[in-house]
């Protein structure tokens, strides 16, 4: 039997982006996707061709097109994720000595699939289940950035909390740009976050995993996460992207 046409896997991907978000540039397409911009706009033409995309003539932005009234939201199976990832994502926990946990959009919320405890022995609480609030949370900037449509009212929880909505817009650019997303005691003092996507087929964003911990712990003096950190977490969301894509 042959396998799967990688252009229309790719097609596919945009249009669910598109759906989520009610415009987007080829920059941001293409980052989301982790695509070159040229791969992009050639699907992005052959989409206007046929109708299924519009692009405003004056600026540039793609949007669903009237040939495609109704777009079916893409639904994710928890349970399907959860299993697939729960094996890397422990390990995950075990090499960092860090809070790990898996997020997906529901229904409009940021909700926690999979929780594993800091492998020591202070006192915790499963989060399975709950909420975060996007904008506050590396989780959910990256759900964010890659066209999930999440609330928030952008409410402060500490002094560090992003609440203007021009510089959430610009750090959700560099979310997509550079792969990752940051919080720096953004929701709890004294606790920082670094997040990574986990994809699907497509290459379409599905959920985020990420690592909480103290900001020492995790940042270098700069603010930014540690090279080894990053390398431990792209590894495992790798390893659950590749989960996903044999399922």
């Amino acid at each position: 039997m042959p396998g799967p046409v990688q252009s229309i896997e790719r097609a596919a991907a945009v249009l669910e982006l598109l759906s989520a978000a009610s415009e987007l540039g080829v920059t941001e397409l293409a980052e989301s996707l982790g695509l070159a911009k040229s791969t992009t706009h050639g699907i992005l033409r052959t989409l206007c061709d046929v109708g299924l995309v519009d692009q405003d003539r004056r600026t540039g932005r793609y949007r669903v097109g009237r040939g495609l009234t109704e777009l079916g939201a893409a639904s994710v199976d928890v349970h399907q994720l959860r299993s697939l990832a729960a094996n890397w994502l422990d390990a995950l926990a075990v090499h960092t000595g860090e809070a790990v946990r898996l997020a997906v959009a529901l229904d409009g919320r940021l909700v926690v699939v999979h929780h594993v405890f800091r492998p020591d022995d202070s006192r915790q609480v499963l989060e399975v289940d709950s909420t975060r609030p996007p904008h506050a949370c590396a989780l959910g900037k990256v759900l964010l950035a890659n066209g999930a449509q999440l609330a928030t009212d952008l409410s402060p929880f500490t002094r560090r909390t992003v609440v203007d909505p021009a510089a959430l817009r610009a750090e959700l650019a560099t979310v997509r740009h550079r792969g990752y997303a940051v919080e720096v005691e953004e929701r709890v003092p004294g606790e920082a976050g670094v997040a990574r996507p986990v994809r699907g087929r497509g290459g379409r964003v599905i959920a985020a995993a990420g690592v909480t911990g103290a900001p020492e712990r995790l940042l270098d003096r700069s603010g930014l996460p540690h090279a080894k950190l990053l390398r431990q977490l792209e590894d495992a969301v790798q390893a659950v992207t590749r989960e996903l894509a044999a399922a």
